[in-house]
Formats: structure tokens, sequence, C-alpha cells
């Protein structure tokens, strides 16, 4: 299986010591390609420079809702500037967290309408981080011309799923499917997801899913492969030809060949 985890912080202080091992042992579970997201300036300039130094890794660069208050416009340039580089496939993660508030909602909402401009002038897909908005987001998305995005880490109701299936979007899932009573709902949902509208992702090194949770405080990209299983048996599927098209509308949302190794 070609198996790509579309959503990882690779830049995590947490992989400096083990970070070649990280990736063989992503190689070892078929896990192919990895997209480090960046949150901040830092961590975008960093997931650029890994993506830079191996071909199967690619990178995002934006401003996560937490970093809202301490954006600038200066921030957005660089950025921008980061996202010529060829390696650089996606805008993110942007988006509203008003469960945690480590950002003013004001400065979330200002950001994320500047860098949805951003993104749309550089014609990078987006991906979004959602919590708690209370439909806030989407008011905001409506509101704006949106690009082809994913909704990293689907936490959401039915209604929401369906809206933003409606707006086109790719729901990403993550090892919260695994786990008993956190992904209970997430597990009702995932069968009427369209097939071609689904991505996977760790999140690494946070969300470790189960059975690896057990055993292990850090997520890495190796154990989407158990997302990927566990969506398998929720939807029904065989797990190679679900793990094709997953690949498939990964490679199709970044524009990434789906060929090139």
């Amino acid at each position: 299986m070609n198996i790509f985890d579309s959503h990882c912080h690779l830049d995590d202080p947490s992989f400096e010591s083990d970070f070649q091992d990280v990736l063989h042992r992503a190689a070892a579970a078929e896990v192919c390609r990895m997209l480090i997201v960046g949150i901040d300036r830092k961590t975008s300039d960093r997931a650029v420079a890994l993506a830079k130094g191996h071909a199967n890794l690619f990178a995002s660069v934006g401003v996560h809702p937490h970093d809202a208050r301490s954006c600038t416009e200066e921030t957005l340039a660089h950025l921008a500037t980061l996202a010529s580089d060829p390696k650089v496939v996606a805008w993110g993660e942007t988006g509203l967290d008003f469960n945690r508030m480590h950002s003013p909602r004001k400065d979330q909402e200002r950001w994320l309408i500047r860098q949805l401009e951003v993104a749309e002038t550089l014609d990078l897909p987006l991906i979004f981080h959602e919590r708690d908005s209370q439909g806030r987001l989407l008011e905001i998305l409506k509101a704006t011309t949106c690009r082809p995005a994913v909704i990293h880490c689907f936490s959401g109701t039915e209604a929401e799923l369906d809206r933003y299936l409606e707006m086109g979007f790719y729901i990403g899932i993550t090892g919260i499917v695994t786990v008993s009573k956190r992904g209970a709902a997430l597990r009702q949902m995932v069968p009427s997801i369209p097939v071609n509208r689904l991505l996977i992702e760790t999140d690494a090194p946070y969300l470790t899913p189960t059975p690896q949770r057990n055993q292990f405080r850090r997520n890495e990209p190796a154990f989407v492969r158990e997302v990927l299983l566990k969506v398998a048996e929720v939807r029904k599927e065989d797990p190679e030809p679900l793990a094709e098209q997953i690949w498939f509308n990964t490679c199709s949302l970044f524009r990434i060949d789906p060929s090139e190794s």
C-alpha cells in the first residue's frame, strides 16, 4: 500500500533525536509521504527546511488560531515568500479555536481572513483547524472565496460535516477514530463521508491512535496505518483499495503527482 500522512508536525523538538528512525519506521509501515504542517513563522521555516531535504516530505505554511495574537503583516509576507518553494503545497493550518482561546476571537478572525486572502493570491489549498467555533468558521468561509481545503482532525457534528462536504472540502481523520469513547461519534459519521473526500492523518506528535497510545506517548507517521485500518473497518471496506483512493485524494488536493516516488 501507499499511505500518505496528510498532517504531521515532524518539526517538533520531540523528533530531533530520532528523526531518521521515524522516517524508517514510516517507510516500514508503507507510509510513503508526509505533509509537515506549519503553525507559525518558526515552525513553517522548519517544515520547509525538512521537506526540502527529503523527496517524500512536503510542507505547508500558516498561522494557527492559537498564535493569531502574534501574527503581523510581516509574518504573512515571510510565509508567502516561503510558499514560493515547490515543496510547499498548502497554506495552514489556520482557522478558529474558541475552546482554549489562546488568542482573542477578534485576532483569530482578523488573521484567518487575511490568510484566506493570501492563499487565494498564491493559489494554494487550505488546511483548516476548527474547534468550538459554533458555526463561525463556516460563516466566514461562506462570505469569502474559499479555496479547496481539508478540515483537519474533524470532530464536529453531522450538520457541520454536511456543510463542509457541500462546500467541497476534504475531511481529515485522525487517531481519534480509534479511541473507544472519544471516537464513538466520529466512527458513526465516517461511513457517510464520500470516499473521494477522505484524508487520514496523525497530527504527530499528538493524538496517538489505539493501540499505540497504550505504549507510546508520542505519535508518529507510521501510526497513521492504524487510522487507515480503523476507517476501513467502520466503512466495511478493504484497506488496500481504500488506501489507494485516499492516496489519490491527498495528492489531488495538494497537487502532487501520485505516481512520483
